[in-house]
């Protein structure tokens, strides 16, 4: 009694799903639905003339009919690819005034009784009508009653199917990878037809089989615009019309040749018009996931680093498996004034490395976006080597992004994602590979130049992407998280690799980064950013040391306190509480002004009772959390006498002090060990 509820249903259990039961309120309409539907073709199967049907399929008439509607309907399919695919990426990547009318007339013909949507082709393109006198004078065209007057009334009520699919596949595509081909050096063209193509292609097919089966099996607009005369316009539907009233016999197997090609058409796209095919280009490489077999190996990579250092890391000439790096094609300093969202002048010379920090929402992707001239959110008057980009459109800027996800072009292989660039700006084909290979080799992952992004690990997908990057030889390299999404060990890894070739590089690296042993280990400055405003550009050293945001000390470790100057050393806490500096300490600016007291987690002591002897500041306190770090503990203590507060302690301390959540401590720390910065 008490125990949970089994059901005692199939599926319910261990590694099965439960079944909920389907109300029959909404089942017994349901089935309705379904014979509603499936009760006209019964009629067609039962109301055929099974030993006549060959006969009735092979007269002259039907397959005159026949083949007349696949010439109409084949031609209809090609005038709908050549209006409705750019249509469909209007819709889907451009914002104009009236894209809801331009839609709303896409689907017009969906809707419109095709009698009617006949009348208005035949006001719009008839003898008599707004462009037919002159199609007829100019090119001698006349398109009621003729063959070319039936394609055009296929395609008017056929295309709008191709546009719907495409769009929503469009949709479902993920931006990111458009705009890192964009910044390969690849134009818009180019892009659309080597990246936005290819991944749209089993929509397109998807959108082309309904396309073509709607076009063959037109009826209403075709007899209304273009007539019914044999051997000219008079198409499957039109004939089995006419057999209607002369042989229903023969009408009935005519319908069952066109319902079967129709019922042919669905069944084979087994519901990919619903957005099912651009899954993969969705999808992103699995992150962080072990692969089966790692045939290039992290031996050559060392071990990872166990935390942040001061200083960034000196890389040997040479080290490691592989040289590094050649150098930009032209080294190049960067000067940058951005307005908009960011509001800050920026400024690196050639070899620079500058890690971007700073809380969500602090306009640092939008930084990165600003200089490759991709949101209208903020705007970048941009010098690279003192050549003006800023009206330079992404692909011609010289400017690499890599992205997050890595965005690798999942129909591509390892090998093609790296020599895009390269093919991008013009190298030949067989030079682009060998360079690309080259790359590959430089960051250990040479061996899986074959592999798709999806048979690639998360470590593996990243130095893909950034292989990617350097070999298109930017002046400027832009990542974004580059490492976020990767576990700590493959992390380690990488960062490694990535150390080492950045210090070969001959442009100016950006990396945003919310991990502080990517800003301090990779970095040569580290800009921190708060509202698209930069609070602090300084080497990682002096950001340690004396940061000037609260986020950034907290994001290092340490504990962060906002408040004001105050007297005689003093600091008066925003929240409360007064919290006393080293004797003789000027604080900058002045008594009044506001400042960050930054205090080390490890400088921090905790005691079961009061302390006695030199502490300056002690405060009673009760234990909130305790949270494993490497092998240290890290202990929250709130205090109504101040704000919360840090303290990291080993182990073996915590176990004699017997700290659980909840434990009344007092935390002690030393007036040398405090560190006030003015904000």
């Amino acid at each position: 009694m008490g125990g949970p509820v089994r059901s005692g249903r199939p599926g319910a259990g261990a590694g099965g799903a439960v079944r909920r039961g389907v109300p029959a309120g909404l089942l017994v309409p349901a089935l309705v639905g379904v014979a509603f539907l499936l009760l006209p073709l019964v009629g067609v199967l039962a109301r055929t003339d099974w030993p006549s049907l060959l006969h009735h399929l092979t007269t002259p008439q039907v397959t005159q009919a026949l083949r007349l509607s696949l010439v109409v309907s084949g031609w209809a399919l090609l005038l709908s690819l050549l209006m409705g695919v750019p249509l469909a990426w209007l819709l889907a990547r451009v914002p104009f005034p009236g894209k809801a009318l331009v839609r709303s007339l896409v689907l017009l013909p969906m809707v419109l009784p095709p009698t009617v949507g006949g009348v208005a082709l035949l006001l719009a393109f008839g003898r008599r009508g707004v462009l037919g006198p002159w199609l007829e004078s100019t090119f001698g065209l006349t398109l009621p009653f003729h063959t070319v007057g039936a394609v055009v009334a296929a395609a008017f009520v056929a295309m709008p199917f191709l546009v719907i699919s495409l769009e929503g596949a469009l949709a479902g595509l993920r931006p990111s990878l458009e705009e890192t081909a964009a910044s390969l050096g690849a134009g818009p063209l180019r892009v659309f037809a080597t990246v936005t193509l290819p991944l749209l292609a089993p929509a397109l097919a998807a959108g082309a089989a309904l396309t073509w089966a709607r076009a063959l099996g037109e009826f209403g607009a075709t007899i209304t615009f273009a007539g019914n005369l044999p051997g000219a316009t008079q198409t499957l539907p039109l004939q089995v019309y006419l057999l209607l009233q002369d042989s229903p016999e023969a009408a009935t197997s005519v319908s069952l040749l066109l319902l079967v090609i129709a019922m042919a058409v669905l069944v084979a796209l087994r519901g990919r018009w619903t957005g099912g095919a651009v899954r993969e280009a969705r999808a992103t490489p699995p992150q962080g996931a072990a692969a089966p077999a790692d045939p290039a190996g992290f031996a050559d990579l060392g071990a990872p680093e166990e935390g942040p250092t001061l200083e960034k890391p000196p890389i040997r000439p040479g080290a490691g498996a592989t040289s590094a790096p050649a150098p930009a094609a032209e080294e190049s300093d960067l000067r940058a004034e951005l307005t908009g969202y960011t509001r800050f002048p920026l400024t690196a010379p050639a070899g620079t490395t500058i890690a971007v920090v700073g809380p969500n929402g602090a306009g640092k992707t939008t930084l990165l976006s600003a200089l490759l001239g991709l949101t209208p959110r903020a705007h970048a008057e941009v010098l690279l080597g003192g050549r003006d980009v800023t009206r330079l459109p992404t692909h011609r800027r010289e400017v690499a992004w890599v992205p997050q996800d890595g965005a690798l072009f999942p129909h591509l292989s390892a090998l093609a994602n790296t020599a895009y660039g390269l093919r991008a700006r013009g190298v030949p084909r067989a030079e682009a590979r060998r360079q690309a290979r080259e790359w590959l080799t430089r960051l250990g992952v040479g061996e899986l130049a074959g592999r798709r992004p999806a048979q690639l690990s998360g470590g593996q997908a990243q130095r893909v992407a950034l292989a990617r990057a350097l070999a298109a030889r930017p002046r400027l390299l832009l990542l974004d998280e580059p490492l976020a999404a990767l576990d700590q060990t493959t992390r380690a890894r990488v960062r490694h690799t990535l150390r080492r070739h950045l210090a070969g590089f001959g442009g100016v690296c950006l990396i945003v980064t919310h991990d502080p042993v990517e800003a301090v280990s990779l970095a040569d400055r580290v800009l921190v950013l708060e509202g698209g405003e930069a609070v602090q550009d300084a080497p990682p050293a002096e950001v340690t040391r004396h940061p000037r945001s609260p986020w950034v000390a907290r994001m290092l470790g340490g504990n962060a306190w906002e408040g004001a100057a105050g007297p005689d050393g003093t600091v008066e806490l925003a929240g409360g509480g007064l919290l006393t500096t080293a004797p003789g300490e000027a604080i900058p600016p002045g008594p009044g002004a506001p400042v960050l007291a930054v205090i080390a987690p490890e400088a921090v002591s905790l005691h079961l009772a009061r302390p006695e002897g030199s502490p300056r500041n002690v405060w009673a306190g009760t234990v909130r959390e305790l949270t494993a770090v490497g092998s240290r503990l890290r202990v929250l203590v709130t205090s109504p006498e101040v704000p919360a507060l840090v303290a990291e302690i080993t182990p073996a301390a915590a176990a004699d002090l017997g700290l659980t959540d909840g434990t009344r401590v007092w935390t002690a720390v030393k007036a040398t060990e405090v560190t006030v910065v003015g904000l």
